[in-house]
């Protein structure tokens, strides 16, 4: 049985534009399911990719630039190290940094739904700018899908 903490939006399966309501999920996303990305995107090269398209757009972004550091160098790299350790490759994050808390982690920072929706579309965007195929496309939208509502700490 999947746990539930909060309603599913438009279809995950829809290519989103800037200012459509995005799909905030509260299910759950399998280990499982999660487990074969890495390999089967082509590993950190993909990764690395997804995670620099991401951050062209956070930098472009009014409402999300202000919530990180000036220098984004940090930040790319201890998110492609999650990642890569999230959907099956290296377990570099844990290594570096420890558990990956990753809530605990963004609470100092004010996360409502605009600022969730927001990451998300940039998110999803990467990753079909990336040209990441079935099923690893469907498996990391519904992660980050999940994983935006969950970072959420305001209304």
């Amino acid at each position: 049985m999947r746990r539930t903490l909060s309603r599913v939006l438009p279809a995950m399966n829809q290519r989103s534009a800037p200012g459509d309501q995005l799909p905030l999920s509260g299910a759950v996303p399998s280990a499982a399911d999660a487990s074969t990305v890495y390999a089967d995107v082509g590993g950190d090269a993909t990764i690395r990719d997804l995670v620099d398209r991401f951050y062209v757009r956070i930098e472009a972004d009014p409402l999300l630039r202000p919530l990180f550091p000036p220098d984004l160098a940090q930040g790319k790299e201890h998110q492609f190290l999650f990642l890569t350790q999230f959907f099956g490759g290296p377990m570099r994050y844990s290594e570096q940094r420890g558990h990956p808390r990753m809530r605990a982690r963004h609470l100092p920072f004010a996360i409502g739904t605009p600022e969730a929706q927001a990451w998300l579309s940039h998110m999803l965007a990467a990753i079909d700018e990336t040209g990441i195929t079935e099923p690893s496309r469907t498996k990391m939208r519904n992660y980050f899908s999940y994983a935006a509502m969950f970072m959420r700490n305001q209304p």
